[in-house]
């Protein structure tokens, strides 16, 4: 289902997790469709106005499909049919688990889905051994002492590992505890142990990461992320402009950036540069906001060992990934 051109209205097929209560607490989509598909129709007729349903008539599914495989599920799992007719805010946790799945299908790049309402609709969730768990119902897992299987806890979070969903075609990632549901590895990309990638964030082409890609950053193709160096996202801190890198740029180990870069540019070890930095032009023998650079490419941003100036020279050179290690 990878690189999908899809149109809204699409729809989504998949297995959900419920609570105790029978809501749906995640779901796991296995299939995704537009109008291009054969199969739309029937789906769209089992939805009605709804936009997801999970009490689904089986003799009915069955008879509108071939392609699926219907078995019979735990008690706590539902089969999930889910619509999304316009590109609308979230509201609920099947259209919320479904834009994630189309980024990571690599359908939609980041920023280009309405996710507002993603934070206010998913719940906090324990991932575990024993599937998804609400939290407030985990209590009695740790106390089953007849279980062969001792729970384990990967995380609390709101967002699942990416890798527990799908695997991404011609990606590799070293820890699959660093990359969200909902960031979009493109193909040729490798992420590292110590790199992360967020959800709405990720990877247009072939990539190194050993750093952290925050929510909302997009790192073009051929570019290396360095160990330990990071990405200003747009969740939290008043940042509201869109951190992006550029085509064959490296940001060197531990530094970290906070503007938008353009094509080719380098941003030295240990360097920071955020958008009130001041750098100093060396050829124009001037001194600016870092901001007023943002998009410019062909640049090294480094900081005088002598001075402790952030300076910015013309790069002459492109930095270019080792092919071997990205045939994935």
């Amino acid at each position: 289902m990878f690189d999908q051109n899809l149109k809204f209205p699409i729809i989504g097929f998949g297995i959900g997790s419920t609570d105790s209560n029978d809501q749906l607490i995640e779901v796991h989509f296995t299939k995704i469709i537009d109008q291009g598909n054969e199969l739309f129709n029937a789906f769209s007729k089992m939805l009605g106005k709804n936009d997801f349903v999970f009490d689904i008539n089986k003799d009915e599914f069955i008879s509108s499909i071939d392609d699926i495989k219907i078995k019979p599920l735990q008690k706590n799992k539902r089969y999930v049919l889910t619509q999304i007719k316009n590109d609308e805010p979230i509201n609920s946790i099947a259209v919320a688990f479904l834009k994630l799945h189309l980024i990571s299908y690599r359908s939609f790049k980041p920023n280009t889905l309405n996710l507002e309402g993603l934070f206010q609709t998913l719940r906090n969730i324990a991932w575990t051994n024993k599937g998804p768990i609400c939290v407030d119902e985990i209590v009695p897992f740790y106390l089953d002492g007849n279980d062969d299987l001792p729970l384990q806890v990967y995380s609390i979070d709101k967002f699942p590992p990416l890798l527990n969903y799908m695997a991404p075609s011609g990606v590799r990632v070293a820890d699959g505890s660093r990359v969200r549901l909902g960031a979009y590895l493109a193909s040729g990309t490798t992420v590292m142990h110590e790199g992360f990638v967020n959800f709405n964030a990720g990877t247009l082409g072939p990539a190194m990461i050993e750093g952290r890609i925050s929510a909302g950053v997009v790192v073009g193709e051929h570019s290396d992320l360095g160990g330990g160096s990071s990405t200003m996202g747009t969740l939290s801190g008043g940042n509201n402009v869109k951190i992006s890198v550029g085509k064959r740029c490296l940001l060197g180990a531990n530094s970290g950036l906070g503007i938008p870069l353009g094509d080719d540019c380098i941003i030295e070890a240990g360097l920071y540069l955020t958008s009130g930095s001041k750098v100093s032009i060396v050829d124009e023998d001037k001194i600016v906001k870092a901001s007023e650079l943002s998009g410019k490419s062909n640049l090294i941003f480094r900081r005088n060992s002598l001075t402790g100036q952030v300076e910015a020279v013309p790069n002459k050179k492109s930095v270019k990934l080792n092919e071997e290690l990205h045939k994935n």
